[in-house]
């Protein structure tokens, strides 16, 4: 997936991954080797920090004047950033590999990829003292925590909701339904997220309207689960006139009428009622797949004290506040809503709500959902087939 500030996200292909592997060994507070263990202990700040992460989420000002936490972080710290932003979580796996750079805003189709490669170290949280204001739903969860070890903090979330046109579909939609055994209804103006991680959501649809297969988790997909989610988004490919990677694009075909139903963001539909379209958007019965950042730490760091001071300072309620509503999700700390006014659009914090969300996790060949029987169709796979789904 791609993104830009305010809540653009757009599509990718991610590579493969293996099996996540468990790290043994010693790490210390220099950053001078790889740990494999959380640090015990922080020094003194090393004056600088290098950060890649998605668009909008390292605002120093000069992108709107309104929006800067950077500075604020460099005059309590010392700690000098520089920045990247990247396209894809590809790009972003890339770009850890050269060592070049200590922090990184990993989505769940990274994380485990950068832990399974070795390039972010375990996180201490008890030397984030912002990280006790996290929600509980987000923590310790398998794409930001392995083998009981955390990896990082999170950032935001949220779930990819059914937009839907509200003149023409009728009566309003409760379930996925509409755009996939009821697609035809609306044949040729259904969109789908262009991004083999889809697979999900139909694997997300199935799990209610096929028990019989099994799925216990949309990214734990056996052979014969993933070939039933596969053989539905092929027969959902007649009846979509669009995949949409680029936000803007289904603004504009939901406004036009050329979309009249998908999977979309909350920030997509907030955009549409400002400009007064007739849509809406419903979190379906069957649940939903969705988004949940990691702020990680590079395993060869060379400035792991600004790199700690870093996550500590992103998590915290006015900052994670603020840098979330720019982007367009909801933050991460139960205080942040204190620092905006929009998060019950975004229902933070609602783990109610926040339960029915099957987070973006980088499936892999070892089974997410505990299965040791069978192997599950890695993102290799993933990829090749959504290339078949699209002919």
């Amino acid at each position: 997936m791609m993104r830009t500030s305010r809540g653009a996200r757009f599509a990718a292909t991610a590579l493969a991954v293996g099996s996540i592997a468990v790290l043994a060994g010693c790490g210390t507070s220099s950053g001078s080797s790889s740990p494999t263990e959380a640090v015990d202990e922080l020094g003194d700040y090393e004056d600088e920090v290098s950060i890649i992460a998605w668009a909008g989420y390292v605002e120093d000002g000069s992108n709107d004047p309104d929006y800067d936490w950077v500075s604020g972080f460099e005059e309590k710290t010392g700690c000098q950033v520089t920045s990247k932003t990247f396209n894809t979580s590809d790009e972003a796996v890339t770009l850890m590999k050269t060592g070049d750079y200590d922090v990184v805003s990993a989505s769940g189709d990274a994380s485990l990829r950068l832990v399974a490669a070795g390039d972010v170290q375990p996180v201490n949280v008890d030397l984030i003292p912002s990280y006790e204001g996290i929600y509980d739903f987000l923590k310790d969860q398998p794409w930001n925590t392995v083998d009981g070890e955390h990896y990082g903090v999170p950032h935001g979330y949220g779930a990819n909701l059914l937009l839907y046109n509200t003149d023409v579909v009728t009566p309003a939609p409760t379930s996925w339904d509409v755009v996939f055994d009821d697609a035809a209804d609306y044949s040729g103006k259904i969109t789908a997220y262009d991004n083999p991680i889809y697979i999900a959501d139909a694997a997300v649809y199935l799990m209610a309207h096929q028990p019989d297969l099994g799925i216990e988790n949309p990214y734990a997909l056996d052979e014969t689960q993933f070939q039933a989610a596969v053989d539905l988004l092929k027969e959902q490919r007649q009846h979509v006139g669009e995949y949409w990677s680029d936000y803007l694009k289904e603004i504009q075909a939901f406004e036009t009428g050329d979309s009249v139903a998908g999977t979309t963001w909350q920030v997509i539909q907030n955009v549409l009622a400002g400009e007064g379209a007739t849509t809406d958007v419903v979190l379906p019965d069957e649940g939903a797949t969705g988004w949940s950042d990691t702020w990680m730490i590079s395993s060869t760091t060379k400035h792991p004290n600004c790199s700690y001071a870093w996550l500590d300072w992103i998590a915290s309620p006015e900052v994670n506040g603020v840098a979330t509503s720019y982007f367009g999700e909801a933050p991460s700390n139960d205080a942040a809503c204190d620092y905006r006014e929009d998060c019950e659009a975004y229902h933070a914090g609602d783990a109610d709500y926040a339960s029915q969300i099957w987070y973006w996790t980088t499936p892999i060949a070892e089974c997410l959902d505990g299965r040791t029987d069978v192997e599950c169709m890695d993102y290799s796979a993933w990829t090749e087939a959504w290339s078949e789904i699209k002919g």
